[in-house]
């Protein structure tokens, strides 16, 4: 059998398709989150599924073994992640996405959920469906029953949501280059974003080979198609979403990036005019910016530790309104606390739509301070070197939420953070200028290397 550790992850399941998932493997995920749903009184799962040419038949599998222990199977077909959990939420039931997000072709995973869009990680389910698939899944009752709601239903419903929340019919006219990547939202952009905008198309095509780049905006590679394209096209901003569209990245329209953090400031900015004094989290490796802007706009920042699980917990602990990671995940109250990237890029064609500015200008009032972006770093033992980083500036102040962040007295900070999955250490440093960051990046991979 499959070295389960190797794919089931913190967050979900992911893998190389016939290498380390298969459909013996994927039906037997099923069934046993079947057996741990039934317990919690569950009694159907909801399915959906991105472009990649494996998806189908793993659904089948999966489908088979939920059935086989007598829940039953809802597929809504086609979907982007967010898509998925819209459903979940509204209609109350667990869900599984097929999908490997940004991963290349030969991969695939699956994300879960409880009702209402919870979700499932290594700590909440993943942990005890890898022991039961191990141990062997008991035969189930059989029973259950597979149905299939109209994919068109669901994602005119999953829209009209969304527009409901951020309402775009009033702003000034807008020409948006979006890039699909041969990914999800190809499918959910053309039902979600129309006049007054005027949507430029690139790479709607679904197509889970990927044939123009990887469906991975936050490599800079990826972004370069987009990038042209705004200039070419003198659009007013771009976005790229990833391969399941859970998370949206921006360009302005000079074609040049948008810092997530300044992204989460701005959704944060909108969301406290909404709701006053409410709760925003923010991951640990955001820009400073952020709890600066939302205590500023009257609100409560809280750090969290990087990753969607902890997020989602806060959330949930807090009543937060909005969250948001470096990594361009956003998440909203008011959509069951999961992340969605189009509601994020509807948040920023409000905010770009109802001024007069060009979004660069528009975004200066929250990129506040430069940045180095993540560097990895390979590394015999991660413990050892975080102790000789943390010794090496001993008089500054640390704090271990995630790895060791250390701020240094003139408001600079780094963050190094060992990977879960492979031996790296991640590095994200912010100061004053660009200057400042590449001195303090070469002082830390100087200790980091060594």
């Amino acid at each position: 059998m499959t070295d389960l550790s190797t794919i089931i992850k913190a967050y979900d399941v992911r893998g190389v398709v016939g290498e380390q998932l298969d459909t013996a493997v994927v039906a037997a995920i099923g069934a046993a989150l079947a057996r741990l749903l039934h317990t919690e009184g569950a009694d159907r799962v909801v399915i959906g599924h991105d472009m990649r040419d494996s998806s189908p038949a793993l659904v089948r599998a999966f489908a088979g073994g939920v059935t086989a222990q007598g829940l039953d199977v809802v597929h809504i077909g086609l979907a982007s992640t967010d898509m998925l959990y819209f459903a979940s939420g509204t209609w109350d039931a667990p869900g599984a996405m097929f999908t490997a997000s940004h991963n290349p072709a030969r991969y695939n995973g699956i994300k879960l959920c409880r009702a209402g869009a919870a979700p499932i990680g290594q700590d909440t389910g993943l942990a005890a469906i890898r022991e039961a698939v191990e141990a062997g899944v008991p035969q189930g009752p059989g029973g259950g029953t597979e149905s299939a709601a109209p994919n068109s239903e669901v994602l005119a419903d999953y829209a009209a949501y969304l527009r409901g929340l951020v309402d775009l019919t009033s702003v000034r006219p807008l020409r948006v280059v979006v890039d699909a990547g041969n990914g999800m939202a190809g499918h959910t952009v053309p039902a979600v974003l129309g006049a007054p905008l005027e949507v430029v198309p690139l790479y709607f095509e679904l197509d889970g080979t990927f044939p123009h780049h990887e469906a991975n905006p936050l490599d800079p590679a990826n972004l370069v198609d987009l990038q042209r394209a705004v200039v070419a096209e003198g659009a007013d901003l771009g976005l790229a979403f990833d391969g399941d569209a859970d998370r949206c990245f921006v360009v302005d329209e000079r074609g040049e990036p948008v810092s997530p953090s300044a992204i989460t400031a701005l959704v944060a900015t909108r969301e406290l005019a909404r709701y006053p004094g409410a709760t925003v989290i923010h991951n640990l490796i955001t820009s400073r910016a952020v709890p600066e802007i939302v205590t500023e706009r009257g609100g409560t920042p809280v750090r969290t530790r990087v990753g969607h699980s902890f997020i989602k917990q806060t959330m949930a602990e807090t009543g937060a309104v909005f969250g948001g990671e470096h990594s361009a995940h956003y998440y909203f109250r008011d959509f069951w606390r999961a992340d969605s990237g189009m509601l994020a890029a509807l948040h920023v064609l409000a905010a770009l739509g109802g001024t007069v500015e060009p979004l660069s200008q528009l975004m200066a009032a929250y990129e506040r301070y430069a940045a180095s972006g993540e560097i990895n770093s390979i590394v015999a033992d991660a413990a050892e070197r975080i102790a000789a980083v943390r010794t090496h500036w001993a008089d500054a102040e640390c704090d271990e939420l995630d790895g060791l962040t250390v701020t240094l007295a003139d408001g600079s900070w780094f963050n190094l953070r060992p990977s879960n999955t492979e031996p790296l250490l991640r590095l994200n440093v912010e100061a004053a200028d660009a200057a400042a960051v590449a001195a303090l990046r070469d002082e830390v991979l100087a200790v980091v290397r060594e």
